[in-house]
């Protein structure tokens, strides 16, 4: 099939009992000696860092993506296999995806079950990210687990412990890995991929805040005054808060901070629908919607805007580009408008 390389970054799947608990340590040849290659797939592996993914920062997430461009400029390289901890794959690969360009598959994987463990899962989903990366093209940054194959966008952690860890909650994977190999069932739709971010300057800091019940802006401004450069809201229900946060959001925007409105809810897309510190009074501040994505892929679409230029309205272009071609976002938001009498705040 050709050659595959592993860039391996640490997490579960790379984990040994350190006597409290269990922490990235083994190689990636360690982690790459538990699984099945596929046949006629050859592999070399880059070990890249070992960490729990949970102490990732933008730093790490940039060495990998610039690994990933290096390792592609190779063109006997069919295919990569990034090995990575579970708690922030969805922003790693999400990332990659925003600045990948190339028809050859970058293919995240790692494991709910540490490396040793005897009903360990993460052979198998090393094997089968193998085959996925030697096989398919033109679908951008996939996320393999337990059989099933996601697209980046979308693609969050659903299971703490369970094998099924992943799945894009508002769509369905785009294949399945079987005895008979990869089985492709829908091409992911994605922007246009976003240039490298360059290596110069201190990096944009990007912050989450969430609302609920008795929720003012003292988060959200505190963001503000300890640099953010953008901040994601993350809201209830369909994308609602307070008047309140809405001046916030208002007042951050004037500053030139970007601010994205995603929700807490699981499934579904934000839409204007509400005022009273809705999503209709969010969105005349000068918030931007995410259509489907969560709180840590759109932190990730702030931060490759935030990294795409210091332009404040570059920045807002760079972010409605990266959101604008999210699957179904605008038809959604369309039909959820239209429903509006029908829904429940």
């Amino acid at each position: 099939m050709g050659q595959v390389v592993v860039i391996s970054t640490g997490g579960t799947i790379a984990s040994r009992w350190q006597g409290s608990g269990f922490a990235a340590e083994a190689r990636g040849g360690d982690v790459l000696a538990t699984a099945a290659v596929p046949e006629g797939v050859t592999v070399r592996v880059v070990d890249l860092m070992s960490v729990n993914s949970a102490r990732l920062t933008t730093a790490h997430q940039l060495t990998l993506l610039r690994t990933v461009h290096e390792v592609l400029a190779d063109p006997t390289v069919d295919g990569i296999v990034v090995t990575h901890g579970t708690d922030t794959l969805e922003e790693s690969a999400f990332l990659l995806d925003l600045h990948h360009d190339d028809p050859r598959p970058v293919v995240f994987t790692g494991a709910q079950r540490p490396l040793e463990a005897p009903d360990g899962d993460g052979p198998r989903n090393l094997h089968d990210a193998l085959l996925t990366a030697a096989t398919v093209r033109g679908m951008g940054v996939l996320v393999v687990f337990d059989g099933q194959v996601h697209a980046a966008r979308g693609t969050v952690k659903v299971q703490t412990l369970a094998a099924d860890a992943f799945a894009d909650p508002s769509g369905s994977r785009v294949a399945d890995v079987s005895a008979d190999g990869v089985v492709v069932h829908r091409r992911p739709e994605r922007p246009a991929a976003l240039p490298l971010p360059t290596a110069d300057g201190t990096l944009p800091r990007v912050d989450a805040v969430m609302h609920h019940c008795d929720g003012d802006p003292l988060l959200f401004n505190a963001a503000v005054a300890a640099g953010a450069q953008g901040i994601v809201l993350v809201a209830t229900g369909a994308g609602n808060a307070t008047p309140e946060i809405c001046e916030a959001v208002e007042a951050a925007v004037a500053r030139g901070v970007l601010v994205a409105l995603t929700t807490r809810v699981s499934t579904g897309p934000v839409a204007e629908i509400y005022t009273h510190g809705g999503a209709v009074d969010l969105v005349a501040a000068g918030a931007v919607l995410t259509g489907t994505l969560r709180a840590g892929q759109s932190r990730i679409a702030v931060l490759s805007a935030a990294l795409s230029t210091t332009d404040p309205a570059g920045r807002d272009r760079a972010l409605r580009h990266v959101l604008g071609s999210a699957p179904d976002a605008e038809a959604s938001e369309t039909t959820a408008a239209a429903e509006a009498p029908s829904v429940a705040a």
